[in-house]
């Protein structure tokens, strides 16, 4: 539970995660052809402002913790939110505390 924690403990990561929550809202630009896939990694850069590499390590910590599925189409990687594990973790945070 605490590599779930400071995976948390950084507001990208947080706004990651709410962006990936409504995708169709914050990511309106993406191609039908690969929304099921979720959403391509340089999107997610390009809304958080950040380098690739920063957005790299990122999405990599909340891949870690489970938050994150990635599928790689190519040159590109998609990433969608994992709202089983999240749902899973916020229960067991519940309980615990």
């Amino acid at each position: 539970m605490l590599d779930e924690c400071k995976a948390l403990a950084n507001e990208t990561r947080l706004r990651v995660l709410e962006w990936l929550k409504e995708p169709d809202v914050h990511f309106p630009e993406r191609a039908d052809e690969t929304a099921e896939l979720g959403v391509c990694v340089g999107l997610i850069q390009q809304k958080a402002g950040t380098s690739a590499s920063t957005m790299s390590a990122h999405l990599a910590i909340l891949q870690r913790a489970g938050f994150l599925s990635a599928t790689r189409r190519g040159q590109w990687i998609y990433y969608r939110r994992d709202d089983a594990r999240i749902r899973a973790f916020t229960e067991q945070l519940h309980r615990v505390l």
